[in-house]
């Protein structure tokens, strides 16, 4: 059995591009493998921006954490816990202006704590999260990889390497927003993409 996260991050919800992506490769994927899926939509937990207090209340010692620095602090435990009880992270990103959702952002933010899930040693950042995959659904209304525009890809393989994922994976759907033909086509590569990327999960 393989535990999947996947985390949501559209602004349009249910409705997304980027969302209908995920779940078309979960749903394939559960059609081939004995799948427990784990969904986190971070639009509907309306996840807010990481606060001082909040990052004051992680270097707290547990022992010495008010009732509301422990409130504080579960937040992040929680989201890091489904993340360390999953075999697979699956990512729905759509493209604000050039960046990633915020509150994909708020969500990064509270998965990135020294000491938990990285630590830094002599000899530079050493990730703890280890032996794990990410797929990320790359969901965009222009035509941006490969280009200095897309600030997404590096950053996200950045961050999942800096935590000690090393294994991530895209798929990308471009030039939604450019007409129909070019959302049908897209579309239709993102789901050729599934397949292969199913297939190799069975395999």
């Amino acid at each position: 059995m393989s535990n999947v996260l996947a985390i949501y991050a559209s602004l349009s919800q249910q409705g997304g591009n980027s969302t209908k992506l995920v779940r078309s490769y979960l749903d394939t994927f559960s059609n081939k493998s004995d799948v427990t899926v784990v969904e986190r939509d971070l639009v509907a937990d309306n996840l807010d921006h990481l606060s001082a207090a909040e990052m004051g209340a992680w270097m707290t010692s547990a022992d010495e954490r008010t009732q509301e620095q422990q409130a504080l602090v579960r937040v992040s435990d929680d989201l890091i816990a489904e993340l360390k009880n999953a075999d697979e992270i699956v990512l729905g990103v759509p493209m604000y202006n050039f960046g990633i959702p915020s509150v994909l952002k708020a969500w990064i933010d509270r998965i990135a704590r020294a000491g938990v899930t990285f630590r830094y040693t002599a000899s530079g950042p050493e990730g703890l999260i280890t032996g794990k995959r990410v797929t990320i659904f790359a969901a965009r209304g222009g035509q941006y990889l490969g280009t200095e525009l897309d600030t997404q890809s590096k950053y996200l393989v950045h961050f999942f390497n800096f935590i000690g994922i090393t294994d991530v994976r895209f798929v990308y759907a471009e030039g939604l927003n450019m007409g129909a033909d070019s959302a049908t086509e897209a579309f239709a590569k993102a789901n050729e993409k599934i397949i292969e990327l199913t297939e190799q999960n069975v395999d």
